[in-house]
């Protein structure tokens, strides 16, 4: 594990160093520095309040200022973790976050949580956990637990995506809703418009096709996609593969 992770931070690096070596240099004037620079300690200040209004709440300094301009939706005894590095858009409103009381909700080192091309919405209810593994990608999507929803090391939700971890309601007088947690392992990409169900698990090294529906397992290495999904190919190590 600890070989696989350096072996990213190196291949990561130097992907930057390629791109910052084609990239002539950009001169920000002066006051766009310093307007910047108002703006994040705005936002180190909005963060501070809402972490000493909930203690539960941990964000890591080096996370994203700019989860500050997300909707907060915190209920009394709701615990949140955003470790170091977790990245954010600055588009006030498009990340919403609710966790309520007894909820748990950890977002993993240099997870991205994009909202430039949709809105992205992480709903906990009481008593559940959602576990964002290290280095994902949630891309407009939206995950709701009402038991918990586990994600692995680099996992990918494309746009639209919906992963729920029960019926959401009764069924019938006689069917009372049921849940049950999901799982998707190391290096699983979801792509978009998938709806992923109670129950689902997701092995590693897997990709999901758009517009899929899972509701079972799907071993590791496999190629799944249609209504419902099924295995219809195999898919190699993807421990390398950047979004």
């Amino acid at each position: 594990m600890g070989s696989s992770r350096s072996a990213c931070a190196r291949a990561s690096k130097a992907l930057v160093a390629e791109i910052e070596r084609r990239s002539p240099p950009v001169a920000i004037p002066f006051h766009v520095r310093l307007l910047l620079r108002a703006v994040q300690a705005r936002d180190r200040r909005t963060l501070s309040r809402l972490q000493r209004a909930h203690p539960g709440v941990s964000l890591d300094p080096t996370a994203s200022t700019n989860l500050a301009v997300a909707r907060w939706e915190l209920e009394p005894g709701a615990r949140v973790v955003v470790e170091a590095g977790v990245v954010a858009e600055r588009m006030p409103g498009a990340l919403r976050i609710h966790v309520a009381r007894g909820g748990e909700l950890r977002i993993g080192e240099g997870t991205w949580l994009r909202t430039e091309v949709a809105d992205l919405q992480i709903v906990v209810y009481p008593g559940a956990r959602v576990e964002i593994g290290p280095e994902g990608f949630l891309n407009g999507c939206a995950l709701s637990a009402k038991t918990g929803i586990h994600c692995g090391r680099r996992v990918w939700f494309g746009p639209g995506t919906r992963v729920y971890d029960s019926d959401q309601h009764d069924i019938d007088a006689e069917t009372p809703e049921r849940s049950e947690a999901v799982r998707v392992g190391d290096y699983t990409w979801v792509a978009s418009g998938v709806t992923v169900l109670k129950g689902a698990s997701i092995g590693s090294h897997c990709v999901v096709g758009a517009h899929s529906l899972i509701g079972g397992e799907v071993p590791d290495h496999s190629l799944a996609f249609g209504v419902p999904a099924r295995v219809r190919g195999t898919v190699g190590d993807r421990s390398t593969v950047l979004p």
